[in-house]
């Protein structure tokens, strides 16, 4: 069993949490309220901004240059005005959700997405390259597992929005990357440092599901006794 597949393993009750979540189920079945989309967009447009930063930092701490065109690859799907969909997307997203620009512009993390961010930011600062790898394949990892699961259920929600955000965590947009993160993981010699990037692992994924009850429940601070 490789380490990815080790780590999978044994946080397998938390990822399946996160990838049956209420708020994933509700929207693979059109039935996600609008206000539950629209805090989750908020939130997630603002956590993008840690998400570059973590990449770009993994592009300057890379051990090769293959290993840094992966993720330089990575972060063009998200800055370049002419690849970046996900960008585009939030922006048409305002109207469609009922958000105005302004509310984008003002908006502010709520204390899992602050959380969240923070831990990007030390670990991308603080870490190496195996670290930053691990955070994204489980911040990329996680969203390819779900969408894959929707589309293989046959999933086609009404709502544009919503089918156009499952598209985007296809296999098709993600499935490679997820994969080269895998098995550069699972060739990585981590010694003494597998617990760091075990707690690594558990900590980015239970921030992922967190990340979703937040935008289900409207709370500040949801109940993670689960998690």
């Amino acid at each position: 069993m490789t380490l990815t597949q080790e780590l999978r393993q044994q946080n397998s009750d938390l990822w399946e949490r996160m990838a049956t979540h209420p708020f994933i189920i509700e929207l693979g079945d059109d039935t996600l309220s609008h206000e539950r989309a629209r805090r989750y967009f908020l939130q997630d447009y603002v956590f993008v901004a840690d998400l570059v930063a973590l990449a770009s930092l993994g592009v300057a701490k890379a051990p090769s240059i293959q290993a840094a065109s992966q993720i330089h690859a990575f972060l063009n799907g998200i800055l370049d005005p002419k690849a970046a969909e996900e960008n585009d997307f939030f922006l048409r997203t305002i109207d469609a959700l009922g958000a105005t620009e302004a509310d984008y512009a003002a908006a502010a993390a709520n204390p899992v997405t602050e959380g969240f961010g923070n831990f990007l930011m030390r670990v991308g600062y603080e870490g190496d390259f195996e670290d930053i790898a691990t955070l994204l394949y489980v911040t990329e990892g996680a969203y390819l597992d779900w969408a894959t699961r929707l589309i293989q259920q046959g999933k086609q929600p009404s709502n544009p929005i919503y089918a156009e955000w499952i598209r985007l965590h296809s296999p098709e947009v993600l499935g490679d990357f997820v994969a080269w993160l895998a098995s550069h993981l699972d060739a990585a010699d981590l010694g003494t440092r597998r617990p760091r990037i075990e707690r690594l692992f558990h900590t980015t994924l239970r921030y992922e599901y967190l990340f979703w009850q937040a935008a289900y429940d409207g709370n500040a601070w949801p109940d993670e006794a689960q998690a």
